[in-house]
């Protein structure tokens, strides 16, 4: 029996939620990634891409190049919920799915052929994501993950391609070796310098030569190239740990502001545990410095999603770790070991601290995140500003 493997990607993820949010950026180059000349992109739009704009460029290239753009620092919160919203729209139609990444799935289709028609069904769930998150997605459907994310690659923007079994190969060939998914920048050059340019290039060569050339990754390069892919659909699990970071537009050593800043993104994740009925049992700081030099410590604690436990905690740790009179740079928090959270009632001491949360939660469920914060996060940017993002 062949494989069948569908690859499913948001298109423009970030860019497309946030025109969900506000529709006068439709049709604009928007940039998502920060507004300081420090950051990087994380996402752009098409139009920004016609100005030559693309994924890590930095932003500071980035306005040289489209300074008519729309710069966008980002909304974790708001690509957490739709990246959510299609997964579940996934996991209720499909047994078997791996989300490799916040906007991106394979989905293992052998055998239900005979049910529905692989293709039908493939196509109809893109329409169902369409429909009910409003996002525009592409898919790509083959033999084996390699071909199918090439394909969705090349059906791109908000469209299917279908590669069917034998063809695999002619439907390389033409393209560019950038598009072998293992194929990053340096070694791409490497292969320019050899003269390849183009996949079917790839298949012509002897395996040993691209052994000689890139080792171990040469026999991967030359097996995707020809659409030879065995790798499994992983199944979907909930991730063990939410992290939050933020780099400054200028290094410092303000006490209070970096207290402030480490409590707002203290209260945001604890939020994000609540609502995802997530406890924690491990907590890690972490402080890099304007040299570069990055250190962590974390602390183990009972199970809890409570502020009143948690973000004192996170002060101990800064206060342990910032030893050095230097500027900071980045500072972060990563919250691991997470577990389902059970009964609410037993996540804080007594039911009056219980009653406090489920007011305030309710309170930024209803106006926002913003809407409830402690006063030494009042004057602190909010979560938007803490987060980098990849997508």
């Amino acid at each position: 029996m062949n494989r069948s493997i569908l690859h499913m990607d948001l298109d423009t993820f970030f860019v497309s939620c946030e025109r969900l949010m506000d529709s006068k950026l439709a049709g604009k180059p928007v940039i998502i990634g920060g507004t300081s000349d420090r950051g990087v992109v994380s996402s752009c739009s098409y139009e920004a891409r016609m100005f030559g704009v693309h994924s890590g460029m930095p932003i500071r290239m980035a306005k040289q190049l489209c300074p008519e753009g729309i710069y966008l620092r980002g909304t974790s919160g708001i690509y957490t919920k739709y990246s959510t919203l299609v997964t579940d729209i996934i996991r209720d139609t499909i047994p078997v799915f791996e989300k490799s990444s916040i906007d991106e799935f394979y989905i293992d289709l052998t055998g239900m052929d005979r049910f529905f028609g692989n293709v039908k069904l493939a196509s109809e769930l893109r329409k169902k994501i369409i429909n009910e998150s409003g996002l525009p997605i592409s898919l790509g459907l083959s033999l084996n993950k390699t071909v199918s994310k090439i394909a969705t690659g090349e059906a791109k923007p908000n469209n299917e391609i279908v590669v069917n079994a034998g063809v695999e190969k002619s439907f390389l060939a033409p393209l560019s070796v950038r598009k072998i998914p293992m194929v990053g920048e340096k070694t791409y050059k490497s292969l320019r310098d050899l003269g390849v340019k183009k996949i079917v290039t790839i298949q012509e060569m002897p395996v040993d030569i691209l052994n000689g050339v890139f080792g171990k990754n040469g026999k991967e390069i030359w097996k995707k190239a020809n659409g030879i892919d065995n790798s499994p659909v992983v199944p979907y699990s909930e991730r063990k740990s939410m992290s939050v970071e933020r780099t400054f537009d200028k290094d410092t050593t303000d006490d209070y502001l970096l207290k402030g800043v480490l409590m707002a993104m203290g209260e945001q994740l604890t939020y994000d545990l609540r609502k995802k009925n997530k406890l924690t049992a491990c907590i890690t700081v972490k402080l890099r410095y304007s040299d570069f030099q990055t250190f962590t410590k974390q602390a183990k604690i009972p199970y809890t999603a409570a502020d009143h436990a948690i973000i004192p905690l996170i002060l101990d740790l800064y206060k342990s770790l910032y030893t050095r009179r230097v500027r900071i740079r980045l500072i972060g928090i990563r919250f691991s070991h997470l577990v389902e959270g059970g009964h609410q009632i037993n996540l804080f001491e007594d039911i009056k601290m219980l009653q406090l949360y489920q007011a305030m939660d309710k309170m930024k469920d209803r106006y926002g995140k913003k809407a409830v914060v402690k006063a030494a996060g009042i004057d602190v940017r909010t979560m938007r500003d803490f987060s980098s993002f990849k997508g």
